[in-house]
């Protein structure tokens, strides 16, 4: 199904996730392609936010293996534990980055990405891949990001 997003960049941050996330459910309704899904969540998220980088990776092979995104490109491969997707998809986790350059082992794919969040994808009680989202700003994502990209993926993954 095509459809034009209605964004609203001038609401508060939790109103742009409560327009957005119906818009979501909308685009995904009757489309059992998870790629295709991902796809549109990645270009949903870019669109609405903004933000340096929204993209996927998913577990292959015992690594993480880029998926959809949107922005600039991006690392390919990341190993169990390595970087903030490879710690968050270690220890099924959400992991908020207010600073990369200070996080343990972080892997600069994009040397303008200056915050991150990454958020599990988990089915059936394993992780199946990471949504990871970079801005260019230090300290951009919160817990109000936290709640609404985790309701996001629920939709995903169902």
């Amino acid at each position: 199904m095509a459809e034009d997003l209605t964004i609203d960049r001038a609401a508060s941050k939790t109103e742009q996730y409560e327009s957005l996330i119906p818009q979501i459910e909308g685009l995904l309704f009757g489309e059992t392609d998870f790629v295709a899904n991902m796809a549109n969540v990645a270009a949903a998220l870019k669109e609405q936010f903004n933000w340096f980088w929204v993209g996927f990776y998913l577990v292959k092979n015992d690594e993480l293996v880029l998926g959809p995104f949107q922005g600039p490109v991006a690392c390919t491969r990341i190993k169990k534990g390595k970087g903030v997707c490879g710690a968050s998809w270690q220890q099924a986790n959400t992991l908020i980055v207010p600073d990369v350059d200070a996080f343990p082992g972080h892997i600069a794919c994009a040397s303008a990405s200056k915050s991150e969040i990454v958020l599990p994808l988990i089915k059936s009680g394993e992780v199946i891949g990471v949504l990871d989202v970079d801005s260019e700003f230090l300290n951009h994502f919160d817990t109000i990001d936290q709640v609404y990209l985790e309701q996001i993926i629920t939709i995903l993954l169902n």
